[in-house]
C-alpha cells in the first residue's frame, strides 16, 4: 500500500473525521445502565463478542463484499450488498447509526477526496447507505487493498466502542489503550475471516447486545443516540 493510500485510510478512520461516530454507543449505554458492563473486564468480554459474533462481524462482511464488488465492477452485487446492509439492522437506532454515518462519510469524502465510485454508488442505490458499504466503496475506489482496509476499519469500530465505554463506566484512557491492545487479536481474526466470507455467512449470536440496542430507544437518560 502506497503512502497516498495510507494517508487516506488513516484520515477516513480517524476520530477527527467528521462523521459523528462519537454520538453512538451501539447499545453499550444500556448495557452499562443495566449492569451488564461495569469494568474493564466486562467491557472487554462484551466487545469481543460484538466484534466476532455480532455487529462487528456483519459489518466486516458487508465491507468485504462491497470492496470486492467495486473492484470487479459488479454493479448488481454492489446494489444487493448496499440494500441488505441497510435492511439487516437489529433495531431502529442501529439503523439510524449505520446509515447516518454512511451518508456523512459519503458526503464528506466526495467533497474532500473525490471518488467516481462513490458518486456511482449514489446513482445506483438511492436508498440509505450503511457505514461499512460507504467506507468499503471508497477504499476500493481509491485502490486501497481489502486486507489492510478491513483491519483498519474494524480497529476504528472497536476504538469507538471503547471510547463510549470509557465515558459511560467511566474508565481511564490507559484502560482504553489496554483494551485496544487486548482486542487486537479478535480484530485480526474477524478481519481474516471476513475477507473470504460472503453474504451467505451473515448472522449474529449476540442477542443480549441486540436487545441493548432496542432497550436504549426508551432509556430515560442518554448520552448517546444508540
Amino acid at each position: 500500500m502506497g503512502e497516498a493510500a495510507l494517508l487516506r485510510l488513516m484520515t477516513w478512520l480517524s476520530p477527527a473525521y467528521p462523521v459523528g461516530a462519537f454520538s453512538y454507543s451501539t447499545g453499550i449505554e444500556w448495557a452499562v445502565e443495566i449492569g451488564d458492563i461495569t469494568d474493564v473486564a466486562s467491557l472487554h468480554d462484551w466487545l469481543a463478542i460484538m466484534l466476532s459474533e455480532g455487529a462487528g462481524r456483519n459489518d466486516a462482511i458487508f465491507f468485504s463484499e462491497t470492496h470486492r464488488a467495486v473492484t470487479r465492477g459488479d454493479d448488481e452485487a454492489l446494489v444487493e450488498t448496499a440494500a441488505l446492509a441497510a435492511a439487516l439492522t437489529s433495531s431502529c437506532e442501529r439503523h439510524l447509526e449505520t446509515t447516518t454515518l454512511g451518508r456523512a462519510f459519503v458526503d464528506i469524502t466526495c467533497a474532500a477526496w473525490p471518488c467516481e465510485v462513490l458518486n456511482k454508488l449514489k446513482l445506483l442505490w438511492p436508498g440509505p447507505i450503511a457505514y461499512p458499504v460507504a467506507v468499503g466503496t471508497a477504499c476500493a475506489g481509491h485502490a486501497i487493498p481489502l486486507g489492510p482496509a478491513l483491519h483498519a476499519f474494524l480497529t476504528a469500530l472497536v476504538s469507538n466502542w471503547i471510547s463510549a465505554g470509557l465515558r459511560l463506566i467511566p474508565l481511564g484512557h490507559t484502560d482504553g489503550q489496554r483494551l485496544i491492545g487486548a482486542l487486537a487479536p479478535a480484530v485480526a481474526a474477524t478481519a481474516a475471516s471476513a475477507v473470504g466470507a460472503t453474504l451467505d455467512d451473515l448472522g449474529s449470536a449476540t442477542f443480549r447486545a441486540d436487545l441493548a440496542g432496542i432497550q436504549h430507544e426508551t432509556q430515560y437518560t442518554r448520552l448517546f443516540r444508540s
